[in-house]
């Protein structure tokens, strides 16, 4: 009953790998950081990769007292992009690192 057949233990090597290449990509994907833009780039997101929002930085001839609104929405377009970015490439890294397996949420 003690001994793991072989098989076995070659699976959970490369599973042991795979989650180590997983952590590693993890790490990198947050020190990255995504830029969004909005308004012909009168608005900029920049979000880190662990999901952050870093930064927003806008011309000030976007800002209407009339329609304060509008900046809000151009704000909020420009990090749903900078998201948008930043997932993409998590998914591609990931998908790199478990070889397109769809593991089904199961990495975090």
């Amino acid at each position: 009953m003690g001994r793991v057949p072989k098989d076995m233990r070659q699976l959970m090597q490369q599973a042991q790998k795979m989650q180590e290449e997983m952590q590693r990509a993890q790490q990198e994907l947050a020190d990255k950081t995504y830029e969004g833009t909005a308004g012909g780039g009168v608005v900029k997101a920049v979000v880190r990769g662990s999901g952050q929002l870093e930064r927003v930085e806008f011309d000030a001839s976007v800002l209407d007292p009339e329609d304060p609104e509008f900046v809000g929405d151009l704000v909020v377009a420009a990090v749903n992009q900078a998201m948008a970015a930043m997932a993409d490439d998590a998914s591609s890294a990931m998908g790199g690192v478990t070889g397109g397996l769809d593991l089904g949420g199961m990495l975090g």
